[in-house]
């Protein structure tokens, strides 16, 4: 019982909550997430079961999509609609106005975090800090906005799809559009459509989760070409040695035995060949 389980969490509960609920009802020995969603937000959570626990940094480092509602006129201290409004102003933006803005968000940039967040300061996080009063600025982190589309307005309230890095608060997304609009914004409601290699429409809600829903950890990496190699140079994989003569493209690899078992992920760097992560 080692390998993925797709959910689609719904807005209320937190992602930890439904970690500890999976955990349970397939009697899982380790469960973790891969990329937490804020208990308003829904949609997909990617949960790593035992063994696939060590793989996590495959997903974690991997590009998500969204489907984002931003809300005009008020700002709240998290920047989403569960805060304490901080600004008001009846100044709505037009639909030309807020495109033209979202444009602007494509590409590389540097986006300061929400002081609602899991980041850590002197190893506490940002938001029990907020809740006592105190409100922390991190430095701004580098993020990259890939694709802005499907956007729709009505009387205040917008909505788009956004395609990020790791890294990227959507409530910060929300707050900066309302300051570059100068009339105030939050996010009101958030949904994961996919991360990496998964989408949302293969999830099921946490209640519908079977073991059978398991997703080996070969078939997660499908993305990954696949290679086979002798019983000799098995053994250098697994115990970390280089493996010369592999006349491959650089890139990472799906690894596989003699006997067709799969043994992990490797990586080629000019034609060399060494594990990244054994199964």
């Amino acid at each position: 019982m080692n390998g993925f389980i797709l959910v689609n969490k719904e807005s209320g509960v937190s992602s930890n909550f439904v970690v500890q609920h999976i955990k349970k009802k397939i009697k899982a020995k380790k469960v973790g997430h891969l990329g937490t969603l804020d208990p308003l937000a829904s949609g997909l959570l990617i949960l790593a079961i035992n063994r696939a626990t060590k793989f996590s940094s495959y997903f974690l480092e991997s590009d998500k999509s969204y489907d984002v509602e931003v809300e005009f006129g008020t700002s709240t201290d998290t920047d989403d609609s569960t805060g304490n409004i901080i600004y008001q102003s009846n100044n709505y933006p037009s639909k030309l106005s807020i495109k033209n803005e979202l444009e602007n968000f494509i590409g590389e940039s540097l986006q300061v975090p929400p002081f609602f967040s899991a980041l850590k300061y002197k190893g506490k996080p940002l938001y029990k800090y907020a809740r006592e009063g105190e409100f922390i600025t991190k430095p701004p982190r580098k993020i990259l906005i890939t694709k802005i589309e499907s956007l729709d307005f009505d009387s205040k309230i917008c909505s788009f799809k956004i395609y990020c890095s790791k890294g990227t608060y959507i409530r910060s997304i929300a707050r900066d559009l309302g300051e570059r609009l100068g009339c105030g914004a939050h996010m009101k409601s958030l949904t994961r459509i996919s991360q990496g290699n998964f989408n949302i429409s293969n999830a099921k809600r946490a209640s519908d989760i079977l073991e059978g829903d398991i997703i080996s950890i070969e078939d997660a990496f499908k993305n990954l070409e696949k290679i086979k190699i002798e019983y000799n140079d098995e053994k250098k994989f697994i115990n970390g040695v280089t493996i010369p003569n592999f006349d491959f493209k650089d890139a990472r690899y799906r690894i596989f035995n003699k006997n067709n078992n799969f043994v992990g992920i490797g990586e080629i760097k000019k034609n060399n060949l060494k594990h990244k992560q054994l199964v």
